[in-house]
C-alpha cells in the first residue's frame, strides 16, 4: 500500500500493523447501528429521538425527573451480551460516531407537527402499505398451522386493548380485508413456457388520518401534561381515536412515539397525576417493558434474556424488575420463550445407574422475551424455510449439463446443488457474486421463471430488488395465489434480510419453487431486527456451499485478511491501496475533498462523481455532514435554494428504513424535490424532503452496503475510533472496485477493531426454531 502525503504521491508503505493492544479489547463499546439511517417513511427517526435534546418533549417543560422515574437516562453499552443492556440508550463514543445517525437522514427526530395529508401515496407509503398486506396474509397462514404462539388471539379485557394499541403503533392503519389465499398445497412442476405478464401489485391502502376531534382531544391532554403541542398529530395518529383517553388513563402511553424518551414520559405523568406517577407504577413498567424491546429491535435483536430485560428495567428506576416483566407477560403486552439450551442435564442425585429416571433430567433453557410482531415474523420465517428445505427435486440430466459448462468450479457447485434442493446457501466475497447469476442463467436457460433480486438497484437489467420485489413495484409479480410467479429465487446480499423483510419473502416463495440465499457473511448485518443469514448457516438445516473464488489484486487481499481478522500490508504497484495518515479532523476534510476532486481523477481517470466518501457517521468534524458541505462546495456549489439543495447536487434517498438510493437532484416546485434516480425521474414531497434526503458524496459504511464504486475514500478521524469493528472495516474496505484510499487518523485504532472487535452479538431465535423443526422433521411420525 502507498502513503500519500501530498494525496497523490507513488510511495508505498502502510502504517497500520497486524499488532493490537488486547487490553483494549473490552472498551470498544461502540454501536455499529449507530451509523444506520432508520428514518421511517413518516419521517420521523426512531433509533436515537432528539426530543431531550432540543427541549421538544415533556422533560423541555419537566425537566428534573422526580419520583416519578431515574432524573438520567442511564448508561448502557448495548452490546446485547450479559449483564447488559442492548435495549438501553447508546454511550456517547464521541463526534465520529454519532449518536443521533438514527434518527434520519439528517439524524434529527424533532417531534413534528401534522403532516399534511397528500393526494397521492408516496413511493415509501405504497411499499409499507403493500408489505402490509403481507404481514396479514402471514398472519392468516399463522394462525391455521396453529403456531406455538397465539399471538394475543385469547387476549381480552384491558390486555386485549393493549395489543390492539401495540398494532395500531406498528402497523399505522387498521387490519385490511384484503388478503391472498393460501399456497397450493401440491408442487407444481416448471412450465416451459413464457411467464405471464406480471399482474399488477397489491393496492396499496393509505394509513387512516386521525379526525380533527381526536386531534384536539390530544392536544388538550398534552397541554395539561405541559408536553409539546406537535405531539398531537403523531400520537393521535399512533393511538388511535381514542388516544386522548388512553393518555389520560396511561399517560406513559406517550412511550409510543419514537421522539419521546422515558424521562419526558415520566415527567409527563407526574404533571397528570402527581404523586400517583411513581416508578412502580403497573401502568409505567408495562408499558417501559415494550419500549425496551422495541429499542432493542433497533439494535437487531428479535428478543431479549430475561436477566438482561430485567437489569434494563433496574436501570430505569423500576423497583421490583422481575415482577414488573411477569406483569406485562401476563398481560400479554409481551411473550414469553423458552429455548433449549443443549441436552438435559440429570440433578444432583443421579447417576449413571438411573438410566430409567431419565425423564427426571432437567432440560436447561434460557428464557428470551419479546414483542409479538418480531415473534410472529421469526416463527413465520422458520416455517417457510423449513417448507422450502423440505421440497424434493430429482436432478435431472438438463442440471448436470448445466453445471458442466458452468464458468467456474464453484459455480458448477452451486448448479448441483440447487438441482436437487429447494433451499440453499451461498457464501462468498465480491467476485463470488457471479456464481449465483451463473445460477440464474443456467435456469432461465432451463425454462424455470427465475427472479434475481438484491439489497441495492443497479448490477443488471435482469436484477431486481428485494424492496421492489415485495412490493410488486418490480420482478415477475405475483399469481392467482397472492404467491410470486416464479421457480427459482436468488436472493443477493442476504446479510441484509431483516427478519419482517424474509418473512414476506420467503412466505411469498409457492411450494414447489427453489430459493437460494447468497451473500457475504463478513459485511455489516441488517438495519433491521434480526440476523437471517447468520442463523440460517448456523443451523445447517440445508446445503452450504462455500465459493472458492478469491476476490483479485491487491484490494482484494486487503479485504480477505480483513475477514479473518488480520489488516495485512499488501504490494499495490498500481496504486490500488493508498493510506493518507492525517493528523485531525480538519486535515482530513481536508484531504477527502482533495482525493475526490484531484487526485484520484487525475491518476486513475474516474470521475468525481464515481468516488465515494464513506465515513463512520454522520456527525463530528469529519463525519458525513461536514464531509459532504465540504464536497459540495468544492464540487457543486449553490445556495441551497430547494431546501439546502442545489440541481446536480448528489443525493441519497432513504425511503424507508435501511434503504439508502443513490440520486441527483434536478428541480424542485411546490409538488416536491425532483431526483433522478437510474435514469427514473421520483419526487419526494417536501414535507418529507428533510427526513428523507441527505447529499451522498459522503455516506456511511451502513449506507454503502451492496454497491460498489470505481474508487472509494474512507475516512477515519480519530473520534471515530471507538465505532470501528471488523465488519465494518471489512465492509467500508470493499466498496472499491479499482481503487482504495484510506484517510488514517485514528492510528492502533484500525489493526486492533480488525483483530479484536467482532460484530456485535443480537439475540435472535431463528437458529433455534429451524433446528427444532429439522428435529421433528426427521423423527418418524
Amino acid at each position: 500500500m502507498s502513503t500519500d502525503p501530498q494525496a497523490d504521491t507513488a510511495a508505498a508503505e502502510n502504517p497500520a500493523t497486524p499488532e493490537a493492544e488486547p487490553s483494549a479489547a473490552a472498551e470498544a463499546e461502540a454501536d455499529p447501528a449507530a451509523d444506520t439511517d432508520r428514518t421511517g417513511p413518516d419521517g420521523s427517526g426512531s433509533a436515537e429521538p432528539a426530543g431531550a435534546e432540543d427541549g421538544a418533549g415533556p422533560a423541555a417543560v419537566h425537566g428534573e425527573a422526580g419520583e416519578g422515574g431515574p432524573g438520567a437516562e442511564p448508561p448502557v453499552s448495548g452490546r446485547g451480551g450479559e449483564g447488559e443492556s442492548p435495549a438501553g440508550p447508546e454511550t456517547e463514543t464521541g463526534s465520529g460516531a454519532d449518536a443521533d445517525a438514527g434518527a434520519g437522514p439528517e439524524g434529527t427526530a424533532e417531534p413534528a407537527a401534522e403532516a399534511p395529508a397528500t393526494p397521492a401515496l408516496s413511493e415509501a407509503q405504497a411499499e409499507l402499505a403493500a408489505q402490509r398486506i403481507e404481514r396479514e396474509r402471514i398472519a392468516r397462514r399463522k394462525a391455521e398451522r396453529e403456531a406455538p404462539v397465539a399471538a394475543g388471539a385469547k387476549l381480552s379485557g384491558k390486555a386485549a386493548d393493549l395489543l390492539a394499541a401495540v398494532r395500531a403503533v406498528e402497523g399505522g392503519a387498521k387490519p385490511s380485508s384484503v388478503y391472498f389465499d393460501d399456497a397450493p398445497a401440491a408442487p407444481r412442476k416448471a412450465p416451459v413456457a413464457p411467464p405471464a405478464p406480471r399482474p399488477a401489485a397489491p393496492a396499496a391502502v393509505a394509513a387512516p388520518v386521525p379526525s380533527a376531534d381526536t386531534v384536539e382531544g390530544v392536544r388538550a391532554v398534552l397541554a395539561r401534561g405541559g408536553a409539546p403541542e406537535a405531539l398531537a398529530g403523531p400520537a393521535a395518529a399512533a393511538l388511535g381515536e381514542d388516544a386522548a383517553g388512553q393518555l389520560t388513563e396511561n399517560p406513559w402511553r406517550l412511550l409510543s412515539l419514537p421522539a419521546v424518551r422515558p424521562t419526558q414520559a415520566d415527567g409527563f405523568a407526574r404533571a397528570l397525576l402527581g404523586a400517583e406517577a411513581g416508578p412502580g407504577d403497573e401502568r409505567r413498567t408495562t408499558v417501559l417493558v415494550g419500549w425496551l424491546l422495541a429499542q432493542a429491535g433497533l439494535k437487531g435483536h428479535t428478543a431479549l434474556e430475561a436477566p438482561v430485560l430485567e437489569k434494563a428495567l433496574a436501570q430505569y428506576g423500576v423497583p421490583d424488575p422481575a415482577e414488573a416483566l411477569e406483569l406485562a407477560i401476563a398481560e400479554g403486552s409481551v411473550l414469553v420463550f423458552h429455548e433449549p439450551l443443549g441436552p438435559p442435564v440429570a440433578g444432583p442425585s443421579e447417576n449413571a445407574a438411573d438410566a430409567e429416571d431419565a425423564e427426571d433430567a432437567e432440560q436447561p433453557v434460557r428464557v428470551l422475551v419479546g414483542l409479538e410482531g418480531a415473534a410472529m415474523a421469526e416463527e413465520s420465517l422458520a416455517d417457510g424455510l423449513a417448507r422450502l428445505a423440505a421440497g424434493t427435486f430429482d436432478a435431472s440430466e438438463d442440471w448436470e449439463r448445466a453445471a458442466g459448462s458452468a464458468p467456474s468450479p464453484s459455480a458448477s457447485e452451486l448448479i448441483r446443488a440447487v438441482a436437487g434442493h429447494g433451499l440453499v446457501t451461498h457464501t462468498g466475497g465480491e467476485a463470488a457474486r457471479a456464481e449465483p447469476v451463473a445460477l440464474a442463467a443456467a435456469a432461465r436457460e432451463l425454462g424455470l421463471r427465475v427472479c434475481l433480486a438484491a439489497h441495492a438497484p443497479g448490477g443488471g437489467p435482469d436484477r431486481v430488488t428485494v424492496a421492489g420485489l415485495l412490493s410488486g413495484a418490480e420482478g415477475p409479480g405475483r399469481d392467482t395465489d397472492g404467491q410470486f410467479a416464479l421457480d427459482l429465487l436468488v436472493v443477493l446480499d442476504a446479510p441484509q434480510l431483516d427478519v419482517e423483510t424474509a418473512a414476506a419473502l420467503v412466505e411469498s416463495v409457492p411450494d414447489g419453487a427453489r430459493l437460494v440465499l447468497s451473500g457475504d457473511p463478513g459485511v455489516l448485518g441488517s438495519a433491521g431486527a434480526g440476523r437471517v443469514f447468520a442463523d440460517v448457516l448456523a443451523a445447517r438445516t440445508c446445503p452450504q456451499l462455500v465459493s472458492r473464488t478469491p476476490d483479485p489484486g491487491p484490494l482484494g487481499e486487503l479485504v480477505s485478511g480483513v475477514g479473518i481478522g488480520e489488516l495485512n500490508q499488501v504490494d499495490a504497484p498500481g496504486k490500488e491501496v493508498v493510506i493518507v495518515p492525517v493528523k485531525d479532523a480538519g486535515e482530513a476534510v481536508h484531504r477527502a475533498v482533495q482525493l475526490v476532486a484531484e487526485s484520484v481523477p487525475r491518476a486513475f481517470g474516474i470521475p468525481a462523481d464515481s468516488v465515494q466518501v464513506i465515513t463512520p457517521g454522520h456527525g463530528g468534524s469529519a463525519g458525513t455532514r461536514a464531509l459532504n458541505a465540504a464536497l459540495k462546495e468544492r464540487l457543486n456549489p449553490g445556495p441551497g435554494r430547494f431546501g439546502g439543495f442545489d440541481p446536480g447536487d448528489r443525493v441519497v434517498h432513504v425511503p424507508s428504513a435501511g434503504r439508502a438510493l443513490p440520486a441527483r437532484v434536478v428541480s424542485a416546485d411546490a409538488e416536491g424535490l425532483h431526483l433522478e434516480r437510474a435514469g427514473a425521474r421520483i419526487v419526494v414531497a417536501k414535507e418529507l424532503v428533510e427526513s428523507q434526503v441527505r447529499h451522498g458524496w459522503a455516506v456511511t459504511a451502513h449506507q454503502a452496503v451492496g454497491t460498489r464504486w470505481p474508487a472509494v475514500v474512507v475516512v477515519l478521524p480519530g473520534d471515530a475510533a471507538q465505532a470501528l469493528s471488523r465488519d465494518w472495516v471489512y465492509t467500508a474496505f470493499g466498496r472499491g472496485e479499482r481503487h482504495l484510499s484510506v484517510v488514517h487518523g485514528v492510528d492502533q485504532a484500525l489493526p486492533h477493531a480488525v483483530a479484536e472487535v467482532p460484530a456485535k452479538p443480537r439475540t435472535t431465535r431463528l437458529t433455534g426454531l429451524l433446528t427444532a423443526l429439522a428435529t421433528a422433521g426427521a423423527q418418524p411420525g
